[in-house]
């Protein structure tokens, strides 16, 4: 398994994660119930972990695939920018959820201030991660890029023109 393989199997859990975390954590929010708060914690924790993972192996990545047709390194570096603000909030989110866990594990009386603040950071990871999803989908798959066309589709249509031509 190279460094590609690597990151493409672990870069799904960072934005999965945060966003389960986000929603599980409403949810203890909204039931008060400290218990689903720790797990979304948990979640959270995990999340961030994945996420230095992913930028981890992001880097030997970009190194397989930069060079092939139709990936391109202006691609690579849109996503590794904003994997990279992902990855910041990610493990601020993580770093307070795990100050989260604690405050609820020893019932501290701001625990629940704690709570939102982890939503907040939570809600902007969400946000964050659709653009890294989205730009991390484009290096490989030509169909979901902006303009829906990869090299290879303009190159052959070029060439049905030219043959269109010829007749």
């Amino acid at each position: 398994m190279n460094e590609a393989h690597l990151h493409m199997v672990v870069n799904h859990f960072p934005i999965i994660g945060m966003i389960l975390g986000l929603i599980i954590l409403l949810g203890g929010l909204f039931l008060k119930n400290n218990t689903v708060k720790n797990v979304s914690y948990f979640l959270i924790i995990i999340a961030a972990v994945f996420s230095a993972i992913s930028m981890a192996t992001g880097e030997g990545a970009e190194e397989l695939v930069e060079n092939m047709p139709e990936v391109g390194k202006k691609i690579i570096h849109i996503h590794e920018e904003a994997a990279e603000k992902f990855a910041i909030v990610a493990y601020l989110s993580g770093i307070v959820s795990l100050i989260g866990l604690y405050m609820n594990i020893k019932q501290k009386a701001k625990a629940n201030l704690v709570s939102y603040v982890v939503v907040v950071l939570a809600v902007v990871a969400a946000f964050l991660s659709k653009s890294v999803g989205t730009t991390g989908g484009e290096v490989r798959h030509t169909e979901i890029r902006e303009n829906g066309t990869s090299n290879q589709q303009m190159n052959t249509s070029s060439e049905h023109e030219d043959n269109e031509h010829e007749e």
